[in-house]
């Protein structure tokens, strides 16, 4: 029911009210665009202004202390820290190799608050737990690193060296229990498999138990659960550091200044290995939030503070956007399916 509340006044007079009315509209939605009231639906700098005062959200698909982890609270920091978004409410999503966190990012479509680290072990979890959640369904953000993985023994392992190592693995795989913190599928997971492969041992004959990220990985190897860890050195600094740990190798083409051990290739090991991360958004977004994340991350990128963390982390500068980084996505989906397809796990 409609109710007049100027029954006794002409249609002039209501015409020129509404009039008035519309008027005070167009003025108090341009007051809001201004201060931020009202997020600008265009694209290019406006969109990216838009983040400086943006709540957002950042999802990590595993536990506290992984890669995914430290990827993400590292870019979130330097963001906050520099202005170029507003806070960040991170949460770690455990699951299934971060399928589980895959699966709610994809539920989410078309939020514009949200986003989510990732890298070569969701998308080979995707395969190995058969999900529907497949990354090409999201949206590529950026690329942001580039790390080696390393062979890691507790300080009082009986494997001094690689050699050390090779020899009682070729001797007899299923006595020596490698673990990765990533499940099948994984970077942790194929490092081993195709180490194992350049060695002589055959891949389905490794003893391999997998962990939900660097933190249960890290207590497996202290705690003498498994002999061999296989994984980014970011994610044991502070054991390295303290002798707990001892690094046998590295998997990159050159050493890291920050870490002193061979690469696979100086022990006479044909092999060069490295694993990625990145980050995603919902499907839905509208391209206007897509250049706006994009943009946020390539100011972030080009900060000192991101270029100390890169250093401090051991990791490689592998940055990349938009169709660069979407196309690269496709080539590592194609790489994991054959990997895994020959392991007979898919």
């Amino acid at each position: 029911m409609t109710v007049n509340l100027f029954p006794h006044r002409s249609k002039t007079t209501r015409r020129g009210l509404r009039a008035v009315l519309a008027t005070v509209s167009v003025v108090s939605l341009a007051a809001l665009t201004a201060c931020g009231g009202v997020t600008s639906s265009g694209g290019g700098d406006e969109a990216g202004a838009d983040l400086a005062d943006k709540r957002l959200r950042m999802m990590i698909p595993n536990a506290a202390g992984g890669g995914y982890d430290l990827t993400g609270r590292a870019a979130v920091k330097v963001m906050e820290d520099e202005k170029i978004t507003g806070r960040f409410e991170v949460s770690n999503v455990e699951g299934a190799s971060g399928t589980v966190a895959m699966q709610r990012l994809l539920n989410e479509k078309g939020s514009d608050d949200l986003l989510m680290t990732m890298g070569l072990g969701v998308v080979g979890a995707v395969y190995t737990n058969k999900s529907d959640a497949t990354v090409d369904k999201a949206v590529p953000i950026a690329r942001l690193i580039e790390e080696q993985e390393a062979i890691l023994v507790p300080k009082d392992s009986p494997f001094k060296t690689v050699d050390d190592f090779v020899e009682a693995w070729k001797a007899d795989p299923d006595k020596v229990v490698v673990g990765g913190g990533s499940a099948p599928g994984g970077p942790d997971f194929l490092f081993p498999m195709q180490l194992a492969d350049a060695v002589g041992v055959t891949p389905k004959d490794v003893a391999y138990v997998e962990y939900d990220g660097g933190g249960p990985l890290t207590t497996a190897l202290l705690g003498s659960k498994i002999d061999v860890g296989m994984s980014g050195l970011g994610e044991f600094e502070g054991q390295i550091a303290d002798g707990s740990l001892r690094v046998l190798a590295v998997s990159g083409e050159e050493r890291l200044e920050t870490t002193d051990a061979p690469t696979l290739t100086e022990e006479g090991i044909d092999l060069v290995f490295t694993n990625w991360r990145g980050v995603l958004a919902p499907p839905g977004i509208d391209d206007a939030t897509r250049e706006a994340y994009v943009k946020a991350f390539e100011e972030m990128h080009d900060t000192q503070a991101w270029k100390d963390t890169l250093e401090k982390n051991g990791w490689a500068d592998n940055f990349a956007t938009g169709e660069e980084f979407e196309t690269y996505l496709d080539e590592q989906n194609e790489r994991v399916r054959t990997t895994l397809t020959d392991l007979g796990l898919t």
